[in-house]
């Protein structure tokens, strides 16, 4: 029994699927990290150039201007504490979860106990987010 030349293109398929499939994913993530980088640098000229022009207006502008830099960083502080949050949330239940799946799966093993390492961690983001964080 010889090798055919069906045998040889399913190889190559088998082969070149994963690459190709690869070489899109990859490609597809460098234009989206690229294009929200532009985004954000376009908002943030566009911001920086709205600012100067309120600024420049009158000597009220200017303080309305400074006010409006304030807010937007307490948003931005706001946010990422929150996310923090969130992330500790969801940290602490994938911990709690591998726990309850893992105790349900090997009754006479203690590998439960592993579940500790992400339960442990969304309780330390927890705890930064909550009292540790710098206040707004």
């Amino acid at each position: 029994m010889g090798i055919t030349s069906e045998d040889n293109i399913v190889a190559v398929a088998a082969i070149m699927v994963p690459i190709v499939g690869s070489i899109a994913l990859f490609s597809f993530l460098a234009v989206t990290t690229w294009s929200e980088a532009r985004r954000k640098e376009r908002e943030a000229y566009y911001t920086s150039e709205t600012l100067k022009k309120i600024a420049e207006s009158s000597g009220e502008g200017a303080k309305s201007a400074l006010e409006l830099l304030r807010e937007q960083e307490r948003n931005l502080v706001r946010r990422r504490r929150e996310g923090m949050k969130l992330g500790g949330l969801i940290t602490v239940a994938v911990g709690i979860g591998v726990m309850v799946l893992l105790r349900g799966i090997l009754h006479d093993e203690p590998f439960y106990l592993s579940g500790l390492i992400p339960l442990l961690i969304g309780l330390a983001f927890l705890l930064y987010a909550f009292w540790l964080a710098p206040q707004e």
